[in-house]
């Protein structure tokens, strides 16, 4: 996805200024898009330079004045093409994988602190998508409504995967975890082979 077929697609729900345009991210796209205030003001220039959006006439003065854009034919017909065309996944690159995988050769330290910090921050996030799920399609009746909250329930599934992942984590990494300290144990025990009382005169 890229972020000026997002604005668009905003727009196209909702004539918006710039800023409302920023807190309407911040609220809602920016769950599964994000971008910054000034990402979103250079692509908004970029969109009404490219004839796709206008800033919609005003009997205000122009001095202070927030501009209200909307989608012209040109920028409906360029979110239209993109969204019926075909975009093939991209592979997962997520670092606490990477980190997991390092851990089995480096060992576990440390990392049930990071684990139970991100399932903490998952599960948080899970609460608030099912709570947006509750107040605002508790009985979806338009077809957008219901195609909206099918983005949702795609947040919702990812995030009840990551809870139910980080807890079966933490339970592998403790028990990989005492192992290890086991191992390191059993070894001072018997002195190791590499022993000074072992070494030969």
């Amino acid at each position: 996805m890229s972020l000026p077929h997002a604005i668009l697609t905003a727009l196209l729900e909702k004539p918006s200024s710039g800023l409302e345009l920023t807190r309407r991210f911040d609220r809602s796209i920016g769950y599964f898009w994000s971008a910054t205030h000034q990402q979103i003001y250079r692509e908004l220039g970029k969109l009404e330079q490219a004839g796709f959006i206008r800033a919609l006439p005003s009997d205000q003065p122009a001095r202070g004045q927030k501009k209200e854009f909307e989608v012209l034919p040109a920028g409906r017909a360029e979110l239209t093409q993109w969204a019926s065309g075909r975009h093939d996944p991209k592979p997962q690159r997520d670092a606490l994988l990477l980190r997991l995988r390092a851990a089995a050769v480096v060992g576990c330290e440390g990392l049930d602190d990071e684990l139970r910090r991100h399932l903490a921050l998952h599960q948080r996030q899970l609460a608030e998508y099912t709570e947006i799920e509750r107040r605002d399609f508790a009985a979806p009746a338009s077809a957008d409504d219901r195609l909206r909250r099918l983005v949702l329930r795609a947040g919702i599934s990812l995030e009840t995967f990551w809870v139910e992942w980080l807890a079966e984590a933490l339970a592998e990494v403790a028990e990989v975890g005492a192992a290890e300290v086991a191992e390191v144990a059993e070894g001072a025990d018997t002195g190791g082979p590499d022993a000074p009382g072992d070494a030969s005169a």
